[in-house]
């Protein structure tokens, strides 16, 4: 039963409309004809119904001859739509089958290309990675090389210190010679003037000439104490300056030995991650090696469908030329 309103009567104003054109009614041409509906089978039987019922009109009407040409005509034109009918179904199958293939393949390269892409994003990253690990190595360094300038400026301050201290005891062992000998100086005087006292009175003058004299060393050597106990407090002044200063490069170099931890501690962070990431890298690669694989095999079937193609057009075209020596009419001979 027809389909989509196709009839009888609809075929036959196709099939006379591609006759008015001087064109061959072949299946394909009157179903475009109406418009691509209708099955071909459907139309088949119905152009092979009006072939027979225009072959029964022309036999009543025509001569014998005219019947015969016209009879194999019609039956080179059923054996070509008959050959044409498979010909049409194996291409309609293989544009199906190539279709779905070319989408496969489309969906394939969308696969590869976004793969790519997260390849190229995770080489990116890699490559900042990298490049904050180098940068994280050369601020270590750099803090090394500082702490190491900062060890041995404590060093020169622990030899200055030292040599502060040292000059501290000198001066308090000057100290304490120069009251070691005042005070041997005032017993020796005193020890003196108690000899003196004992003589006679007439050399008193000269005691006290010689006292005064005493007197005047005693203030020079008091002088010279004096000055040595400034010298011990500016030294002592400098002392507290120096380890005030002592103290603050040990704070220093103990932050610096934090700070060092730390980038320690970073770097290793960074090893990790950039472990993780080349890990990544190669399950990406290995990923992309399979799709590239699998693409290179649906290529490869591609390019058979293709040699399949070449031959199954070959194949058309030997049937369509036997179809056209069949549609040739068949010259008879009179005896």
């Amino acid at each position: 039963m027809a389909r989509g309103g196709i009839n009888k009567a609809v075929v036959q104003t196709a099939r006379l409309a591609i006759l008015a054109r001087g064109e061959n009614p072949s299946i394909d041409a009157v179903r475009i004809e109406m418009g691509n509906t209708g099955s071909k089978t459907t139309i088949h039987r119905y152009l092979k119904a009006l072939d027979e019922s225009e072959t029964r009109q022309s036999i009543t009407e025509a001569p014998i001859d005219d019947e015969l040409s016209e009879l194999v005509s019609r039956l080179a034109q059923r054996l070509k739509e008959q050959a044409q009918e498979p010909i049409d179904l194996a291409l309609a199958q293989f544009e199906q089958h190539k279709a779905a293939l070319l989408a496969q393949l489309e969906e394939l390269g969308a696969t590869h290309n976004q793969l790519k892409q997260q390849f190229d994003i995770q080489a990116a990253a890699l490559v900042d990675e990298s490049a904050a690990l180098q940068s994280t190595r050369t601020s270590l360094q750099t803090e090394q090389t500082r702490n190491a300038g900062l060890n041995q400026a404590c060093n020169d301050y622990e030899l200055r210190i030292n040599d502060k201290e040292e000059q501290i005891r000198s001066l308090e062992e000057k100290h304490l010679h120069a009251r070691d000998a005042l005070e041997h100086y005032r017993n020796a005087i005193k020890e003196q003037r108690e000899q003196e006292q004992r003589r006679h009175e007439g050399q008193l003058q000269q005691v006290q000439a010689e006292l005064r004299q005493a007197q005047q060393s005693a203030m020079v050597r008091q002088d010279e104490v004096t000055q040595l106990h400034r010298d011990n407090e500016r030294l002592l002044i400098e002392h507290r300056v120096t380890a005030k200063e002592l103290n603050t490069l040990q704070e220093q170099a103990r932050k610096g030995r934090d700070e060092q931890r730390q980038l320690g501690e970073r770097i290793n962070l960074v090893d990790s991650e950039r472990s993780l990431l080349q890990e990544r890298l190669r399950v990406a690669t290995l990923e992309s090696q399979s799709r590239q694989d699998a693409l290179t095999e649906h290529q490869q079937t591609n390019k058979t469908l293709e040699l399949d193609l070449v031959k199954a057009q070959a194949s058309i075209e030997v049937l369509r030329q036997a179809a056209v020596v069949a549609a040739q009419p068949v010259v008879t001979t009179e005896s």
